[in-house]
């Protein structure tokens, strides 16, 4: 993101109310590790059945992302309204809320893909900045995702260091191209977040995470939303996760 941006950024920050700045005092919306988990936004077996459409839909070209599914496909748009998820980032940002841009995230078995640390404001658009105060991303899980399926890893607290510098990660042969990443430590591990299918996980948008490649013999699926405040410039402005 552009200097100029950043400290735009900075300026939109020092004026939010009070609240704001006792949110930020403990370390954003989600409290200081920056995450909180979110069970059952649908049961397992929705999100399976799903699963299974999905991999059918994309097992001939192997499809690794799935930009804005929520833009075109049903399923995406059942998704970010479900009543759990939307209750749930309503109580964190307000009734009013849209959906900035959404990810499926498809792992093939014995393929490479490791999505490296990012915030989920990455190189999303130079021209939009998420406030931290006033939206918050979503992971959530198609399958059971755990250590030997490469879940998410997070840095607990990193969203109190803002937004950082990012840059694309080093040259891939994946289909999807190469992936955005922050500027992290080399050996940064974080702390792995297992869940169930149906399960997911509600973060900073400033958070640090990152998904691991593991080779095992089924596809793993998750689907990423970033749904903020609807009164806050968005590429997607009007398009309400509630409507």
């Amino acid at each position: 993101m552009v200097p100029a941006a950043r400290r735009r950024l900075d300026r939109a920050c020092s004026r939010s109310s009070r609240s704001e700045e006792g949110a930020a005092a403990s370390g954003g919306l989600l409290g200081a590790g920056g995450y909180r988990c979110l069970r059952g936004w649908c049961t397992p077996g929705y999100a399976r059945a799903r699963t299974a459409e999905l991999v059918a839909a994309h097992r001939a070209m192997r499809t690794e992302i799935v930009r804005n599914p929520h833009l075109s496909a049903e399923w995406a748009r059942a998704v970010v309204r479900a009543p759990h998820l939307l209750a749930a980032v309503q109580d964190l940002v307000g009734r009013d809320v849209a959906v900035d841009n959404t990810f499926l995230v498809l792992k093939w078995p014995y393929r490479i893909f490791a999505v490296p640390w990012h915030q989920d404001e990455d190189g999303l658009d130079d021209r939009v900045i998420l406030h931290p105060a006033r939206s918050v991303a979503a992971w959530l899980a198609l399958t059971d995702t755990g250590p030997l399926n490469g879940c998410l890893h997070v840095i607990p607290g990193s969203q109190c260091g803002g937004y950082l510098p990012y840059g694309p990660e080093p040259g891939r042969h994946a289909q999807r191209g190469r992936g955005l990443g922050a500027r992290v430590a080399e050996g940064t591990w974080g702390v792995p977040m297992p869940m169930a299918a149906g399960s997911g996980l509600l973060m900073d948008v400033r958070l640090l995470h990152r998904s691991l490649f593991r080779s095992l013999a089924r596809a793993r699926l998750t689907g990423c939303s970033c749904p903020a405040k609807g009164r806050y410039p968005l590429p997607s402005a009007g398009r309400s996760a509630s409507s």
